[in-house]
């Protein structure tokens, strides 16, 4: 997609936004088939936004909502955890877990280290893609080895036991630098499956005039200041006014969420990575 197509799609309003992302949403179904997609949630606000869309664009076409994907990386936030079972309830949704228990089993707490031998096979050979060379790691969801043990391959592994053909995510190309150059249907090899990402078009302050505009229930740690959330030990909050009255526009979203991630975004996109 080039950039004048970008910059045309970021520039509809809303309404426009919506239907948009809302087209995108039934192709992918019409495609796949509900029984094979996945909607990648993470309690945030992107992602909820997404799966609202994906409840009016299954009830316009009168099929069922697919299942959605929580990432339990072992340290999430008790108030995602509670915006989740809220909704999971009142709107009726499938949520299955999908976690690296294999890794997080081996760890009472956060920063305890584990041995490389002491994993199984497939996260031996995960962490040997990474050129890692030591022999422990500690237990950090969003470091380097930690992101990919904890997320990347207990997505993969989600995927591949569930058959999933379509795995349905909520980034945007204006909060991070390494998600521009990303296509709403992208392939991907490991394993086999189309990324679909209905939201790319749209922007922090769109996201946020959409949950008021819809009532959308959200986190509280919102309100309290914080923009963006990650693992509950590597996200502090930049603000004590709440997100959206943060000026947006001239501030960098992600600010608040470890800096040693987000300097690897690329290398992690690159190992699958949303």
């Amino acid at each position: 997609m080039t950039q004048s197509e970008m910059e045309k799609l970021m520039s509809m309003n809303l309404d426009e936004k919506i239907q948009h992302s809302k087209k995108i949403i039934k192709e992918a179904l019409e495609k796949y088939g509900e029984e094979n997609v996945a909607v990648a949630w993470t309690g945030g606000k992107d992602s909820t936004t997404m799966v609202w869309l994906f409840r009016e664009a299954c009830k316009e076409m009168g099929v069922p909502m697919p299942k959605c994907m929580f990432i339990d990386e072992g340290y999430v936030f008790e108030e995602i955890w509670d915006i989740v079972n809220q909704l999971k309830e009142e709107w009726t949704l499938d949520v299955k877990i999908a976690k690296n228990t294999d890794v997080s089993d081996k760890a009472k707490n956060v920063g305890d280290m584990i041995k490389i031998g002491s994993l199984n096979a497939r996260n031996r050979a995960e962490i040997e893609k990474l050129q890692f060379q030591e022999d422990a790691f500690p237990f950090e969801p969003e470091s380097y080895v930690g992101n990919h043990l904890m997320k990347t391959v207990a997505m993969n592994a989600f995927l591949e036991d569930n058959g999933v053909k379509a795995l349905a995510t909520a980034i945007r190309w204006d909060e991070q630098e390494a998600r521009v150059e990303e296509d709403y249907f992208s392939p991907r090899e490991v394993p086999p499956h189309m990324r679909v990402q209905p939201i790319l078009h749209f922007k922090e302050r769109d996201i946020w005039n959409f949950i008021f505009k819809f009532k959308v229930p959200f986190c509280v740690l919102y309100r309290e200041g914080y923009r963006s959330l990650g693992a509950k030990g590597s996200t502090v909050k930049m603000s004590d006014i709440p997100a959206w009255e943060q000026d947006l526009e001239n501030t960098y979203e992600r600010a608040g969420r470890g800096q040693g991630k987000e300097e690897i975004m690329g290398k992690l996109r690159d190992l699958g990575y949303m």
